[in-house]
């Protein structure tokens, strides 16, 4: 979405978790805001500021959601970010060599 000053609605940032399948405390979490505060918004019980709106999208967008604009034919919305193609050659990518251990490096 070109607008970055955006504030997402309470429905477009739950669509935008269901999407990603993330948890809330996750989402929150990298946000840098409470789970709570963040599980009430989508509820449509709660608020954030332009900072915290910022914060949340921010986080939404690296778990892989995209939001689109509202335009003269549709309103707005989310997207997955990777196609199906794209995201399970990413899954592939991920995968290989095996399970990522420490390195005492």
């Amino acid at each position: 979405m070109a607008d970055h000053d955006f504030i997402i609605p309470p429905d477009l940032a739950r669509a935008a978790r269901a999407l990603t399948q993330v948890s809330y405390t996750l989402v929150a979490r990298t946000a840098d805001l409470e789970p709570a505060d963040v599980r009430a918004y989508e509820q449509g019980h709660g608020t954030l500021d332009a900072e915290e709106s910022h914060r949340l999208r921010a986080a939404l967008e690296e778990f892989g959601a995209q939001f689109i604009a509202e335009d003269e034919q549709a309103g707005y919305g989310v997207r997955q970010k990777f196609n199906s193609v794209k995201a399970q050659r990413l899954e592939t990518w991920e995968d290989e060599g095996g399970p990522a251990y420490e390195d005492d490096i």
